[in-house]
């Protein structure tokens, strides 16, 4: 039971905690921003737990919908479902388990967040699938990932007022420029089997792409911070975080996959960043 605890454990990732940040952080914003940095401490629990219930979730369907191409690519050869240690069976089952639990989270809320989770659920489901037909399923993965931002409006306020949908934006604009980033890694095995990418969409300038949608997540972040109404501690944490994105440009520069990696797993810190800006805002204030 020990083994098997351990290889879903690896089939969630939560070995690579990196994914629940980059999902969890713009869910933080929007927590902060609709409650004007007061937010209820039981939206803000629940929203936190089904972070890191979906990101768990949309690992396995991720892992189900490549099990076959997985095998083919150095990174990913190991993976339970790839190395055949997990059974296709076994992976439904458990993202099933994953989804029920989040729903019966979600049925806590107000009901305009429990029917926007069901897009959410679809988002999270069908992700893996544009891989084979989108030339930009990193677009499609910021969705996927943004998509609690305009949930954690309506909890918080019962609206899904315009300055959500600006956030959802920045926080799409983001998953493509880290996304891109991580696509490096594989660029050559994805060429080779099939899989699109925005690392071979923007090539060979995918620098300037990078480059372009940070510049655009922290222009958005900014007129989604004078909306909201948000000052100096904001501006600070967009500041740092400027410097971070330029830090990844500078990582990624060499094309290195070790480097793609480490600038890619900067992004925690980038999205923290942004959040203690919130938090430096609503104290100086």
């Amino acid at each position: 039971m020990g083994h098997r605890l351990k290889l879903y454990l690896r089939l969630m990732r939560f070995h690579r905690p990196i994914g629940i940040f980059l999902l969890l952080w713009p869910t933080l914003w929007a927590l902060w921003i609709a409650g004007r940095g007061r937010p209820d401490p039981e939206i803000v629990t629940i929203f936190v737990a089904g972070v890191i219930l979906m990101r768990a979730a949309g690992c396995v369907i991720n892992d189900l919908a490549d099990r076959h191409f997985d095998p083919h690519v150095a990174r990913t050869r190991d993976r339970p479902l790839a190395s055949g240690e997990v059974s296709p069976k076994e992976a439904i089952l458990l993202f099933g388990i994953l989804l029920a639990v989040a729903f019966l989270l979600v049925l806590k809320l107000n009901g305009l967040t429990i029917a926007l989770s069901f897009p959410a659920a679809f988002l999270a489901a069908s992700y893996p699938f544009t891989k084979r037909f989108f030339p930009a399923p990193q677009a499609y993965l910021g969705l996927a990932f943004g998509w609690a931002v305009p949930m954690a409006f309506a909890a918080q306020t019962g609206s899904l007022p315009a300055i959500a949908w600006l956030l959802l934006l920045a926080t799409l604009c983001w998953a493509v420029a880290y996304d891109t980033i991580y696509a490096l890694i594989d660029r050559e095995d994805d060429r080779r089997i099939g899989i699109h990418s925005t690392a071979l969409l923007f090539e060979p300038y995918e620098l300037v792409a990078v480059a372009g949608f940070h510049g655009a997540a922290l222009l958005l972040l900014f007129l989604v911070g004078r909306w909201a109404g948000l000052d100096g501690g904001f501006h600070l944490g967009l500041l740092v975080a400027a410097l971070l994105a330029g830090y990844q440009l500078r990582l990624i520069r060499d094309g290195r996959p070790e480097s793609c990696l480490q600038a890619f797993n900067n992004n925690g810190w980038l999205g923290g960043a942004i959040f203690l800006g919130l938090l430096l805002d609503d104290l100086l204030r």
